[in-house]
């Protein structure tokens, strides 16, 4: 009888391990999955990282209603033009070299008196002159024109100018200002042809 008893118990041992086995070997692409959304989600926050250089994000509370109270990133990376996914190829960040602004108001510091004259593609605002981590798609983009050699900038036809309204030394991009570079980054990764390695950063981070 005690024998009977202990195979009893020694077989439905066997059948708990092999449900526990299927399970895990079920449970491994799901894994595999998250892995790789990880990996992506690290690789565009490094990315970003990176623009910033060594310069830490600046003080202050992180409104996360206020956040989501902003447009989303794929309305601003909509455009009046058509877009073709070979159209651009480069992103260069780089910042204001202001502690506050917005496209009309850095078009005027420029010396131009139409904000559609502004060089660069989106100025992405931190809350002095536009909402904080507000994404402005200038009428270049809308145009999905090139942004005009000149000054200290010699890019290329193809590469897609983001302005971070901060100067990188004593107004430091917001938490906000960060996050929107990252979905913004992210979103263009996703509409052209556009690797990791050609973003390029400002060139007092580097």
């Amino acid at each position: 009888m005690h024998r009977a008893f202990f195979l009893d118990a020694v077989l439905r041992e066997d059948r708990e391990a092999g449900i526990i086995r299927d399970g895990a070997v079920s449970n491994q692409p799901r894994v595999v999955k998250v892995l790789i959304a990880l990996l992506v989600s690290m690789t565009t926050g490094a990315i970003v990282l990176m623009t910033l250089g060594n310069n830490a994000p600046s003080a202050g509370p992180f409104c996360l209603s206020s956040y989501y109270r902003l447009d989303p990133v794929e309305k601003a990376i909509s455009s009046r033009a058509c877009q073709s996914r070979d159209r651009w190829l480069c992103i260069e960040i780089y910042f204001s070299g202001t502690d506050g602004g917005n496209i009309e108001q850095l078009a005027a510091l420029s010396g131009s008196t139409e904000p559609d004259n502004l060089n660069c593609h989106f100025v992405i605002c931190n809350g002095r002159g536009g909402g904080d981590g507000q994404i402005q798609p200038t009428e270049t983009w809308q145009e999905q024109w090139s942004i005009t050699p000149g000054g200290n900038w010699y890019g290329s036809g193809q590469t897609i100018r983001i302005c971070i309204v901060a100067d990188g030394k004593a107004a430091y991009p917001t938490d906000c200002q960060i996050k929107r570079l990252e979905a913004l980054v992210e979103g263009l990764f996703g509409r052209f042809s556009i690797q990791p390695e050609r973003v390029y950063y400002p060139r007092d981070c580097q």
